[in-house]
C-alpha cells in the first residue's frame, strides 16, 4: 500500500502524525501494509467482505414504511490507540457509568440531587423516558444501566471527549466482536506477538454480569435475550449474543407471567423459570399493562414479577431517563456531586437551549452548530450547521423556539479521521468510537470498542443508519 502521500490536513489522525510518520503505537502496523502490494490489498478487502458476508453481518436500516437489511460496511485498515491511553479512558468511563447509576437511583427515590439544587426540577418534569412506575424502587446493587455505550470522539487537539451516552439498549458490541473475527481470520500473521489487547471475553463477561443479577441463589441462573423479532435493526446483535452466551434467544410471547409474579419460558417440555431478562425492547413497549397497550412485543405482567424482585431486568426499565442530551450537558455536575471527583473525561461544550442565554447564542450561530434533539439516535433529526442550507437552518430554529427544552447545540468539532481504504487507497475519513461498559458485582470496560467510520468524504455523520461503517479497534501495549 502507497501510504506516503497519505495526510489528513486540520485533523487529528488516529495513525499518522502531522509529520506523515505513523504514531508509536501504529508502527508495526504500517509496516506492514507498506509492504502489500495493490493486488494481496485487493484480496484481503474481498476477503473481508466475503467473512463478514458469511457471518451475515447486517444492520436494518429503515425508509419510509420499508426495511431493508444492509451489508455493515468494513475497513481493512484497524484503528490503534496505545494501552497507556486506553488504560486512563477505561478508568473514566467506569467512574461516569457509576455516577450515571447513582444519578438514576436518586431521581426514582430520594431526588437529593434536585433538592440540592444541582438538577434542575423542570427537565425531569419534561423528560421523556422518566418512567413513574420506577418510582420508589431500586434494583439490585442499585444499579439501573448494566450496560452503557458511551460515544467518544477525539478533538483537533488529540483529546477523546464524552459525545453522548447510551443507557437504555446500547447496540454494536456485536460488530465489534465481528470485526476483530474478520481481522483474525484475513490477517492472522498482524496477531503473532504484536501487543494487541483482546477482545473475546465480553460474552462471558456479559453472562457474569447477568447472571450475577440473579433473585434466585443459583449456581446456573436462567437467563435469555428478549428481542422485539427478526424486523429489528439489531436482530443480528441479538441473536449473536445469545448464540455467544448460551443463552435462549426469546420473543413476547414466549413468556408467561403467572399469579405469583414468576416469569416462565414456554418451551417443548414445558414451562422454565427465568432469573433475568437482557431486554432488547424499548420501555414503552415491554409490559402492555403498564406502558403501551397495544404493544405485542412485551410480556404482560413483567413488570409485576420485577418490582416483586422475581426476575432482573438489564437493563432496568427506567434506565433511559439520563439517556438524554440534555441531561448528558450535566454528567460533569453529576459525577462531582455524586463521587466528589472531578470527571476522568470531559464532555465537548454543550449549550442547553432550556436556557434563555444559551438558546439566544444557539439560534445567532445555527450555521456553525450540530444542533441534536434530546432524545433521537441513529444520526436522525440533527442540524450540522455547517453543511446546511438556510431553510433547513430557519426550521430548527422554529423546532428550538416551539420547544427548547429538546434540543442542545454543540461546536462543529474537527474530529479525528483514520486512514481508510477507499477506491484502491488510504484516504482519511472521520471517526468516533463506542466502547461499552458492564455493571454488575464488577465493572468491565471493553478493551477499545467500536470504531465508525464515515465512508463518504468529508461526512461528519459515522452512525450505520446513516450509511456508516466500521473498522477494527487495536489497543496496543507499546510496552510489550
Amino acid at each position: 500500500m502507497d501510504l506516503s502521500n497519505y495526510s489528513s490536513t486540520g485533523f487529528y489522525d488516529e495513525l499518522v502524525t502531522d509529520a506523515g510518520r505513523p504514531r508509536a503505537a501504529a508502527r508495526a502496523l504500517w509496516k506492514y501494509l507498506k509492504n502489500l502490494d495493490q493486488d494481496e490489498l485487493n484480496e484481503r478487502k474481498a476477503a473481508c467482505e466475503i467473512a463478514a458476508l458469511v457471518a451475515g453481518i447486517t444492520f436494518r436500516v429503515y425508509f419510509e414504511d420499508t426495511g431493508i437489511d444492509r451489508a455493515m460496511p468494513f475497513d481493512l485498515i484497524p484503528r490503534v490507540i496505545p494501552k497507556k491511553e486506553w488504560d486512563q479512558v477505561s478508568a473514566g468511563l467506569e467512574q461516569r457509568v457509576r455516577a450515571l447509576n447513582l444519578f438514576i437511583d436518586d431521581l426514582y427515590n430520594d431526588q437529593r440531587i434536585i433538592k440540592d439544587g444541582v438538577f434542575p426540577a423542570e427537565l425531569l418534569k419534561d423528560s421523556e423516558n422518566f418512567r413513574k412506575q420506577c418510582k420508589g424502587f431500586s434494583p439490585p446493587l442499585g444499579i439501573w444501566a448494566h450496560i452503557c455505550g458511551s460515544d467518544l470522539v477525539r478533538d483537533d487537539r488529540g483529546e477523546l471527549l464524552v459525545l453522548e451516552d447510551n443507557l437504555r439498549i446500547p447496540s454494536g458490541v456485536s460488530y465489534m466482536l465481528e470485526n476483530r473475527q474478520v481481522m483474525k481470520r484475513v490477517f492472522p500473521e498482524l496477531f503473532d506477538d504484536s501487543g494487541i489487547q483482546p477482545v473475546d471475553e465480553y460474552p462471558a463477561q456479559l453472562f457474569d454480569t447477568l447472571a450475577s443479577l440473579s433473585p434466585r441463589p443459583l449456581e446456573n441462573p436462567n437467563v435469555v435475550v428478549l428481542t422485539p423479532g427478526a424486523f429489528n435493526s439489531a436482530y443480528f446483535e441479538h441473536a449473536y449474543l445469545a448464540q455467544m452466551m448460551g443463552v435462549e434467544l426469546v420473543e413476547g410471547r414466549d413468556l408467561i407471567v403467572d399469579d405469583q409474579d414468576q416469569v416462565f419460558m414456554q418451551t417443548i417440555d414445558g414451562l422454565e423459570r427465568v432469573d433475568v431478562i437482557y431486554r432488547r425492547i424499548d420501555d414503552a413497549f415491554l409490559d402492555p399493562e403498564v406502558f403501551r397497550k397495544d404493544s405485542l412485543l412485551g410480556v404482560p405482567g413483567l413488570m409485576r414479577a420485577w418490582r416483586a424482585g422475581n426476575v432482573a431486568l438489564a437493563n432496568a426499565p427506567g434506565a433511559g431517563v439520563a439517556d438524554d442530551k440534555v441531561v448528558y450537558a450535566y454528567v460533569p455536575e453529576i459525577i462531582k456531586y455524586y463521587l466528589d471527583e472531578e470527571p476522568g473525561i470531559a464532555n465537548v461544550p454543550t449549550w442547553k437551549c432550556g436556557n434563555p442565554d444559551e438558546r439566544a447564542y444557539v439560534l445567532a450561530h445555527l450555521d456553525e452548530l450540530v444542533v441534536k434533539p434530546a432524545n433521537e439516535s441513529g444520526g436522525y433529526g440533527m442540524l450540522i450547521g455547517p453543511h446546511s442550507t438556510q431553510k433547513e437552518q430557519r426550521k430548527f430554529a422554529r423546532l428550538i423556539k416551539d420547544d427548547p427544552r429538546n434540543y442542545i447545540a454543540q461546536p462543529t468539532l474537527a474530529i479525528s479521521t483514520a486512514p481508510t481504504y477507499v477506491s484502491g487507497r488510504a484516504a482519511p475519513r472521520h471517526v468516533d468510537l463506542r466502547p461499552f461498559i458492564l455493571s454488575g458485582l464488577q465493572t468491565h470496560v471493553t478493551t477499545g470498542g467500536l470504531t465508525r467510520v464515515a465512508m463518504k468524504a468529508g461526512s461528519l455523520v459515522v452512525n450505520s443508519s446513516q450509511g456508516g461503517g466500521s473498522k477494527d479497534t487495536w489497543i496496543v501495549d507499546t510496552e510489550r
